[in-house]
């Protein structure tokens, strides 16, 4: 029987509206409800694409309680608790869970490069402090360093709740040396939605995804069409949705998808320094984009 490890399938990486420098928590009602409609199989608030830097603790405790009472048991929460200060991380990771998410994202500790042994101990004593389900996110282009695959192995091993990994070092190979490593029962997510395809394709359980914002049931339906034995149908998908994905990406993170989702209608286009909103020209190729991959005529297809 196929083993299907948990937390497979398509995750939103979810933006956290903003009006009038607070959280724009109508918006934020309305965009999970949206991934609900579209098919997700759960989302994660406050991760990067969250902006969670710029957060306060108090903002970011709140942002996963609204989405575990929005989400209303439909989809999963997984939220982003993680941290570069083990002890913020764990105050963060208990109030999640104390809040009702399913389980916890933490990222690699940036800025401070920790070793590997340092990571170890980061995350064992994160993973020691929960009951939650804990899934590493390694990330290397903005934490500086990156989380082995003899260190997840070390983890995985020691502590029962760490249950898998979001991969986004851009590295297929890496997929096939943590599948080998790690066996079926470990979840491997993509971190990057231009790679879910060849990722799924060398071992991967699915993706948590910054398209799926803008079109929830397009990166859903690729992800099952493949799981499902449809890889062909998946690579009509990926090729479709291709130029989005690559132009989501076209400035810094969450700046281009706020732009998508502001073009479309669900939400104020406002960041919060350092980050600024999305710069002309590319706004006019992003809505280009938009435009080229029918998104703009079908809304959230």
């Amino acid at each position: 029987m196929k083993t299907v490890p948990p937390f497979s399938g398509t995750y939103t990486a979810i933006v956290t509206p903003f009006k009038d420098g607070q959280v724009d928590t109508p918006a934020l009602e309305r965009l999970i409800q949206a991934q609900i409609r579209g098919g997700v199989d759960g989302i994660v608030p406050v991760g990067t694409t969250g902006e969670s830097p710029t957060l306060s603790f108090e903002e970011h405790i709140e942002v996963i309680r609204l989405a575990v009472q929005f989400a209303r048991g439909k989809i999963k929460v997984i939220a982003g608790t993680g941290g570069n200060s083990t002890s913020e991380a764990i105050y963060l990771t208990r109030a999640a869970e104390e809040a009702g998410a399913d389980a916890s994202l933490q990222v690699a500790p940036y800025y401070n490069k920790p070793t590997q042994e340092g990571l170890f101990q980061h995350f064992r004593a994160v993973a020691r402090a929960t009951r939650l389900p804990i899934l590493l996110y390694s990330i290397p282009s903005r934490c500086g360093v990156e989380i082995a695959v003899e260190t997840v192995q070390r983890l995985a091993r020691e502590c029962g709740n760490i249950v898998g990994l979001k991969e986004a070092g851009g590295n297929v190979d890496r997929v096939s040396q943590l599948r080998a490593a790690l066996g079926p029962g470990f979840t491997i997510l993509s971190g990057d939605d231009a790679l879910t395809l060849p990722f799924l394709a060398v071992g991967a359980h699915g993706v948590i995804s910054v398209a799926s914002n803008v079109i929830p049931r397009a990166v859903a339906r690729l992800v099952g069409a493949y799981r499902r034995g449809q890889p062909a149908l998946a690579l009509r998908l990926h090729a479709q949705y291709y130029p989005l994905f690559r132009d989501l990406f076209i400035e810094t993170n969450p700046a281009p998808v706020k732009a998508a989702l502001a073009m479309l209608g669900q939400i104020q286009e406002e960041l919060r320094l350092p980050l600024v909103p999305l710069g002309p020209a590319n706004r006019a190729k992003l809505e280009a984009t938009l435009k080229r991959c029918g998104v703009v005529r079908n809304r959230l297809a």
